[in-house]
């Protein structure tokens, strides 16, 4: 590849969601954290709308990339690849880093406060799919991808709720369907 040359969007998102499925995180397993955050104030949510809600937020470029280098460095870090200090910082994932949660709050900026506070949430309770990756097993680092799961699960939750609101408000699916485009890009 030249520096000139561009990369196609459908490539970007491929890569992105098969790093996932290869660190072992489904649409599933973001949308059951979607879920527990969401059903308390949308009585009618399924669990479909959850996995709906996750599979548009990988639509986004930022959580593409997010993703992507979030899970390369985790996966040079389990390979000892990266130079000192860094090396340990990541692979220990040492509570005062920081960057991981910085790039994970970055990505969940783009759906608002709602997403916001419910990422600060998430990273502090680490639940369900992230608690599972917070946890040091010794094999696999998980630094920075637990932080953008939590990102992920936050940013569908807050697409979620103002979907929802904007429901009551008497937007058609149509309409609705509109502004899903329009915040992808």
């Amino acid at each position: 590849m030249t520096v000139d040359s561009h990369i196609q969007s459908h490539e970007v998102e491929n890569a992105a969601r098969r790093r996932l499925t290869e660190r072992g995180v489904t649409n599933r397993d973001i949308a059951e954290i979607v879920y527990m955050m969401q059903s308390p104030y949308h009585q009618s949510l399924t669990m479909e709308e959850c996995i709906e809600s996750v599979d548009k937020v990988l639509e986004k470029r930022e959580i593409q990339h997010a993703i992507l280098v979030g899970v390369e460095l985790d996966v040079l870090a389990e390979m000892n690849m990266l130079s000192e200090p860094l090396q340990s910082l990541i692979a220990q994932d040492e509570g005062l880093f920081g960057v991981d949660e910085t790039i994970a709050l970055g990505a969940a900026l783009g759906y608002g406060s709602i997403a916001v506070t419910t990422y600060g949430h998430l990273d502090k309770q680490k639940i369900g799919i992230i608690e599972k990756l917070d946890t040091k097993n010794g094999l696999r680092c998980h630094t920075f991808l637990d932080d953008i799961i939590g990102s992920i699960a936050a940013n569908a939750s807050s697409r979620l709720a103002h979907r929802e609101r904007d429901r009551q408000d008497g937007m058609t699916d149509r309409d609705l369907d509109i502004r899903d485009e329009e915040d992808r890009l």
